[in-house]
């Protein structure tokens, strides 16, 4: 009885620190060539029937509030920013995602992601992450800007110049394959026309030169 006691001593301490600790995961690095970027900041934390408060930050120091929404589930979800950012997301139970556009390549920075829980008490939000650095190009410098924003556009595309190649090929493929059969028959026909008929055999026969007899009678009268 007292060894059951203490585990359930010891195990309901572990149950509070985790569920007052806020652990958020973020990627490493995001490079934006088109200007526009998502941001998915998850987190362990169950939010239902909670006031909660989520925001972007940038800089080392998050001197910059990006973009913030805050409220509940009960309430329709409002992303906005104070500092001039155009930004909108979205929330679920597991991640909330920053969606950033009009970004300028001035603006690359690290971004933090910041989730608070407002009500009921006690007050409690997230250890700091690693942060996201997002690396804004220049659209000039971007391999792929010239490729539409819908991706299924773009790989019709792809798809499209493809088979005008393979088609390129087959046909000229096939050109080659006629011109040298054409070219093949030519020569035969020639080598034809210019043989000469030989006799079996023996191609060379000695003559004996010819000489007239000789009348020796003629001689003797």
């Amino acid at each position: 009885m007292i060894l059951r006691l203490l585990l359930i001593l010891n195990f309901f301490p572990s149950i509070q620190v985790t569920e007052n600790k806020i652990l958020v995961k973020q990627s490493p690095m995001l490079v934006v060539c088109n200007n526009e970027v998502n941001l998915s900041c998850k987190y362990t934390y169950n939010l239902f029937s909670k006031e909660f408060r989520a925001s972007l930050h940038k800089g080392a120091d998050s001197a910059v509030e990006v973009c913030v929404v805050h409220g509940n589930y009960s309430h329709q979800l409002q992303f906005q920013s104070n500092t001039g950012f155009n930004c909108d997301g979205k929330f679920d139970n597991e991640t909330v995602t920053f969606y950033l556009w009009n970004l300028y390549v001035n603006q690359t920075d690290i971004y933090f992601c910041k989730i608070e829980v407002m009500y009921p008490p006690p007050y409690i939000d997230n250890e700091k992450s690693n942060g996201t650095i997002i690396h804004v190009k220049e659209n000039h410098l971007c391999p792929a800007h010239w490729c539409p924003d819908y991706l299924k556009q773009c790989w019709a595309l792809v798809v499209a110049i493809g088979v005008s190649a393979f088609y390129s090929v087959v046909v000229t493929v096939a050109l080659y394959t006629c011109w040298m059969k054409n070219r093949s028959n030519r020569i035969l026909q020639s080598d034809y026309m210019n043989m000469t008929p030989r006799r079996p055999g023996l191609t060379r026969k000695h003559y004996q030169p010819y000489a007239p007899a000789r009348d020796f009678a003629a001689y003797r009268s």
